[in-house]
């Protein structure tokens, strides 16, 4: 039996990672210090975990604009101690990562072999904690995921929109990039479902996402539809799809971030998830 050891157990997909494996080990938020890799590679070795799920990261992307070292510790620098820890223990380092590594130029669904080239602060550092585990550790998983959101945890574009949908009667929203919305709950599923095939030759960088895509205007639109069949109170009575230039973000955001997940999907029981559905299952679980 695996003994596994979450890094970042307080986050979104933390928090339905212990949903699903809860006999894991996962330290409290005062424990872990990201800032300090030295003290974290200590805290893995100590865990003679046999599996480590790294779910922590620095994930303000407009903020990491502006805080570069702090984004830099947190993503790139630390999962390359925990990924020493993890050569050392003989442990499985499973990485959760992100489709802002790419630029967003293609046209069709990214594959893992696709060539990276990240616009913000955040993706770069992403990318360079990809880089570091690729280079200390030899049995990883590398998971990227995009526009994540659940009903545990921190702020996200779906709690966004419920709030300021329940404030404001107009709303403005981007339609120009597109991606796949993604359940947290589904990612932690997917990840027990990983766990118990965990061996060398699996080692390496795998797309996962719910199915489907959609601009963050159409996710607006179906998160306040389907907040009104719930019964959700909304004063929101318009929102005009506007193009990226007319929200102005400090960070630029990948115009398409679409992953193929069809390495994933032999190694998974059921095919992701259309996001529409998860996200009427979220909303049903926040409410």
């Amino acid at each position: 039996m695996q003994k596994v050891l979450i890094l970042g157990a307080t986050g979104q997909v933390g928090q339905e990672l212990l949903k699903v494996l809860p006999d894991a080990i996962a330290p409290e938020r005062s424990q872990l210090d990201f800032y300090q890799p030295a003290a974290l590679e200590k805290l893995v070795t100590d865990s003679q975990a046999t599996v480590v799920i790294n779910a922590a990261a620095y994930t303000a992307v407009d903020k990491a604009e502006s805080e570069p070292d702090l984004a830099a510790l947190a993503n790139a620098i630390a999962p390359q101690y925990i990924a020493k820890a993890c050569q050392n223990l003989g442990a499985y380092l499973i990485h959760l990562s992100t489709d802002y590594v790419f630029d967003g130029t293609a046209n069709t669904p990214y594959l893992e072999t696709a060539p990276t080239n990240p616009l913000s602060v955040y993706g770069q550092t992403k990318l360079a904690g990809e880089q570091a585990i690729q280079a200390h550790c030899a049995n990883y998983l590398i998971l990227r995921t995009a526009w994540v959101y659940g009903s545990l945890g921190k702020t996200n574009f779906v709690k966004t929109m419920l709030r300021v949908g329940k404030e404001r009667r107009e709303l403005r929203v981007v339609y120009d990039q597109i991606g796949s919305p993604t359940w947290a709950a589904d990612i932690a599923r997917a990840i027990a479902q990983l766990i118990p095939q965990l061996e060398p030759s699996l080692a390496g960088i795998y797309h996962y996402t719910n199915s489907g895509v959609c601009s963050w205007y159409d996710f607006a639109i179906a998160i306040f539809q389907a907040a009104r069949d719930l019964g959700w109170p909304l004063a929101v009575q318009q929102v005009q799809p506007i193009r990226t230039y007319e929200y102005p973000t400090p960070a630029t955001r990948p115009a398409y971030s679409v992953l193929s997940g069809a390495k994933l999907r032999p190694l998974l029981a059921d095919y992701p998830p259309h996001w529409q559905a998860s996200l009427t299952k979220m909303l049903l679980e926040l409410q």
